[in-house]
Order: C-alpha cells, then structure tokens, then sequence
C-alpha cells in the first residue's frame, strides 16, 4: 500500500488534490468496483431468464416459475430505500459492503437450489442484496465525485447498462449450455468477490453513528405498500383479474400502507424516507421524470423484441442484439450530455429535449406495421434512445444534487425506487393493453380459435409460432402489430408528462464547479487509499 490520498469534498466543493481536477488512480479503482457491483444487479434478471426453461425442466414448479422473478423483484424493491437509509444513518461503506454479501449469498444457495421452493426463497435472499448495490453505487459516487464531474461518468453507467441489456441474454444462454443452469448464479460469485475486496481495500470513508434508532414501523409500512402495490402490477391482468378480490384487496392494502407510512414520516425521530427533501421542487420533479423513464423503458424494452421476432422473424437466440440502435443510441447521448454538464454545468437543456425525443420516438414506434422493415424500426429506436440517454443519469444526478449530503443515500434511494415502480407499472399496463389489443385483433381475423389460442398469453415463443398454418400466423402478426401500437401510442402519451415536469426545472448550479470550492469550509468526505 502506498501513501493515504485525501479526497476532500466539502458540500458544494470539489476533490482537492495536487493534480487539481483530475480524480486520483485510487478513486478510480473505486469506480470500476462500483461499475462491477452495479452490472451485478442489472445483469442478473436478464441471465436468470434465458435459463428460466431449463431451470424448470430439471427442477419442476412451472406454475410457481412467475415467482422466481416476482420474489427477486419484490425484495429488491421493498429493500432499496431502507439501504438508502441505512447507509445515511451508519455509514456508506459498510452498507455497500453488506449489500454484496447478501447478495453473493443468495447468489450461492440459488445455485444450490434442490427445487422450486428453495429457489424463490434464495432468489428473494438476492433481491435484498440487490436492493442496496444500485443505492450504494449512486450514493457513494455522490459521495466521491462533486455533480460538477459527476457528469464524466454517466457515460460509463449508461455503458454498463447497455452492456447487461445487450449481453445478458447471450451470456445467461452460453452458460446454460456450456456450463448447466446454476453457473447462472455462480457467474455472480467471483465478479462480487472482486468488487468486494477492491471497496475493501481502497475505499474509506468516514464512520457514522447515529444516536437515533431504525424506524421499525416505517420499515413496514413501506415494504408492505411497495410490496402490494408491485404485486398488483405483476399479478393484475394474468394471475388474476384486474377486478377480482384479490386485486381489489391488494390495492386496498397498499393504499393504506403507503398513507400510514407518510402520515407516519411526519412523527417518527428518524423517518425513512425525511419528506422534507420533497420540498425540493427539483427532487420531486426528478421522481416523476424517474417514474416515468422507467415505465416507457422496460416496457420500450419487453415489446421491441417480440415485434422484431413475431413479425420482422428476428431470431430469439440473439434478443439483446436486437436492441442496439436503442441502447446505443442511449449510450451516445448520455456520455455527450454528461460531457457538456460537467463542462458548463448547465443541465436543464437536457430533460427537456430528452422528454421531446422520447415522445416523438414512441409515437413513431406506433407506426411500425406488418411491412415495416429492421431499418426503419431500428432508426426509430434510436430516437427513443437518445431521449433516455437525455434523462437516465441526470435525474440522478439533479437530485442528488437537490439534497444535503446527510440525505445523500435516501435521495438516491428513492430515486432508484420511483423508476423501479415506474417500471413495474409501465409492464403492467403497457402489458394489460397490448394483450387485449392481440386477442380482439386475433377474434378478428381469426374466429374464436384465434382468440383462445392467445387467452391464455399473447406472447408466443419461436416454436410455436412456426406450427401455426400461414393463415394463423398472418393473424397473429398483425395482433402483435396492433398491439405494440397501443402500447408505444400509449407511452408517447405518458412520456408528455416528462416534458412538462421538465420545463419547470429550476437550474441550480451544480456544486463542484471549478471556482465553486474558492473559500469553501472543507469537510472531509471521503478518504480513498491509494494503491
């Protein structure tokens, strides 16, 4: 080990260091852990579902197979703000480092699952560790980096994102073939063990410890509402009717919870959630944009593949591939719009024209038919993409930079948690519409047959596809047209509402500019060991 680097960071402040402006090899080290961690979570859905069917044809549970992505889904969800919370209250580090723990545990008994049972209890294990590695990257990079040069790193998120989206599907179908299904897991164990030991060794930061007590009752309040609020998006319109019992219960109880738990926040000495940061007028505009961003984006990202294989006859084999123009449109914007903030600290220029983008993206999406061809609908993607880019990181980054830095983890946190409920949300409806959509489309051109042949899922595999005489199968396509035209049309519509949240932005100067730290009290933040 050589000597300590003192990354000093003051609130509203920069890193001050004899190589002003440049971040020491150590932080960087520090980031590429951060960026191992943070691929971690993204990644693993996406690997986990390409080994889905041969998971169940040696463990059996088809009817319980829903649950292995509910119970990951659920936990990570239920869990992020709590770890937002955590980290604020006891320390950054060791919450980071106890969220990888937890997460290469579940990881290892998922692996070892004997049958369905162990394997969603194990999964849920996971989803819990998952729930602080996304709130422990965010909030330690805000720790690390002033929002002036925070910018500079979007790209490499973006990056890291598009990589899971693009390569998950490939690499979960490699190992599965190559390696057998519970390498799936395992795959987890050695890239965690390196991030662990780098934020071991390099990272360290100031030790907190706070007299008041966990908020127990908020605790359950919110997991309680995220949790039944999430399982009516999953369930409703599949499992269960959207007017059945079950639903309506559901959606009873999580309404309650989640009005229990903010009239709650107001009387407890340490709320999980402190509503005084929604006081912001930003925060709260960068959680509907969060919100919002999520439900266009994975719905953006369920439907595009299955028009390209049901209609365009795309293979399934390569579905990451399919969504390039999109995310790598994605990761353009995002590493210019990161490049221009940190240079001119101006950033309001870019929700609004992400929201513009995003909207006429989708709306073009709408159009796409039968006879639309890969070019025109990757052309189409790209627009759509270069509107996420605009949004995905800048509304972490403005509202981090809304907040105090005592409340770093849970802005973080609750900004992690409305795009995650966005994306719950954008599923279930973009989903409930684009299956009725296919089943009248289907009774049309094909009788009753055709409806009940999607009754039970209008989203048919490869295989099955290829049965179906010409006849069926021209039916079929333009179902699948139809219905993605709901959807997008749909999405457009919402992703309105990121415009105007957009265009009252207030332009805060982002803390960190080069003469931002000139007379600045110093608090030391961060200390980064060098290596």
């Amino acid at each position: 080990m050589a000597d300590t680097v003192e990354s000093v960071i003051a609130e509203g402040g920069q890193p001050q260091s004899a190589d002003e402006g440049k971040q020491p090899r150590s932080v960087r080290v520090v980031l590429l852990a951060l960026m191992i961690a943070m691929m971690l979570a993204m990644l693993d859905n996406m690997i986990v579902g390409t080994a889905m069917p041969t998971i169940v044809g040696e463990l059996g549970g088809l009817e319980h197979l829903s649950w292995v992505v509910t119970g990951y889904t659920l936990a990570t969800a239920a869990s992020t703000p709590i770890w937002g919370k955590i980290g604020d209250m006891y320390g950054r580090k060791g919450a980071f480092l106890s969220s990888i723990v937890i997460f290469l545990l579940g990881s290892a008994l998922s692996g070892m699952a004997q049958d369905m049972g162990q394997l969603i209890g194990f999964r849920a294990v996971q989803g819990l560790g998952a729930g602080g590695l996304m709130v422990g990257v965010m909030a330690i990079i805000g720790d690390l980096i002033p929002p002036r040069e925070r910018g500079k790193y979007q790209g490499m998120m973006a990056g890291v994102m598009a990589l899971a989206m693009i390569g998950g599907p490939l690499v979960g179908g490699t190992i599965t073939d190559n390696w057998g299904w519970r390498w799936a897991f395992y795959i987890n164990l050695p890239l965690g063990a390196v991030a662990l030991a780098l934020v071991t060794a390099v990272l360290h930061l100031p030790r907190k410890r706070s007299k008041a007590g966990i908020d127990y009752l908020g605790v359950l309040l919110l997991t309680v509402g995220i949790t039944s609020i999430v399982l009516v998006t999953t369930w409703g319109g599949t499992e269960y009717a959207w007017t059945s019992a079950r639903i309506m219960e559901l959606t009873g109880i999580g309404v309650a919870a989640l009005v229990g738990f903010v009239f709650w926040q107001t009387k407890a000495a340490e709320p999980v959630v402190p509503l005084h940061i929604f006081k912001s007028r930003n925060f709260t505009l960068m959680s509907v944009i969060g919100f919002i961003t999520g439900f266009v984006m994975f719905g953006a990202t369920l439907f595009l593949p299955l028009y390209q294989q049901a209609v365009q006859g795309a293979s399934a084999t390569n579905s990451g591939l399919l969504l390039l123009p999109m995310l790598g449109a994605m990761l353009v914007t995002s590493m210019i719009a990161g490049r221009v903030t940190t240079n001119s600290g101006r950033y309001k220029i870019f929700p609004i024209v992400g929201g513009v983008l995003m909207t006429v993206g989708l709306y073009l999406l709408s159009l796409m038919d039968t006879e639309t061809t890969r070019l025109t609908s990757g052309l189409y993607m790209a627009v759509v993409g270069a509107g996420m880019g605009c949004l995905m990181q800048i509304t972490m980054l403005v509202a981090q930079n809304s907040v105090q830095m005592k409340d770093m983890g849970v802005a973080s946190s609750s900004t992690t948690l409305f795009r995650t409920l966005g994306s719950s949300f954008g599923v279930a409806i973009m989903g409930a519409l684009f299956n009725h959509r296919v089943q009248d489309v289907m009774a049309e051109r094909a009788g009753a047959a055709g409806a009940k042949m999607t009754e039970q899922s209008a989203q048919l595999d490869a295989k099955s596809l290829a049965k179906l005489p010409v006849m069926v199968r021209e039916a079929y396509q333009h179902a699948v047209s139809s219905g993605t035209h709901s959807a997008f049309l749909l999405g457009a519509g919402i992703s309105v509402l990121v415009l105007l949240a957009a265009l009252f932005v207030k332009e805060v100067p982002l803390k960190g500019g080069p003469k931002a730290a000139e007379g600045a009290d110093a608090a030391p933040v961060a200390v980064v060991e060098a290596v």
